[in-house]
């Protein structure tokens, strides 16, 4: 697995409060949340970027249908929200190990930045 902080809190090696766990990811709050709503979720498996995924069939699959639950546990999902995956440098991936950022909690803009 990826030697990353996330990587870290996949394997229990640093502890913070989780919203979600399964066998295959874990999810938390943000430390520098970009929405009222701001949860990370991270895969298990050791996955650096969106371009590895094929490592771990499904997971994308699975990341986003954990989004989709903790979304409906943060009341988010009528009101609506954001979900976003950095690739490299230029798209804005400072942890490489695959996340999906899970936004809500206000009224997104377009372009996102």
């Amino acid at each position: 697995m990826t030697d990353t902080i996330f990587g870290k809190i996949a394997r229990g090696e640093i502890e913070c409060p989780k919203v979600y766990e399964d066998d295959r990811s874990v999810a938390f709050r943000d430390i520098n949340p970009q929405a009222p709503v701001h949860i990370l979720i991270v895969p298990k498996a050791s996955i650096e970027t969106v371009r590895q995924i094929d490592r771990e069939p499904g997971i994308m699959d699975h990341l986003f249908a954990v989004a989709n639950k903790i979304a409906e546990q943060e009341g988010l999902a009528e009101q609506g929200y954001r979900l976003v995956v950095n690739m490299g440098p230029a798209g804005g991936q400072s942890v490489y190990h695959l996340h999906v950022h899970l936004l809500g909690g206000r009224a997104m803009t377009w372009p996102p930045g």
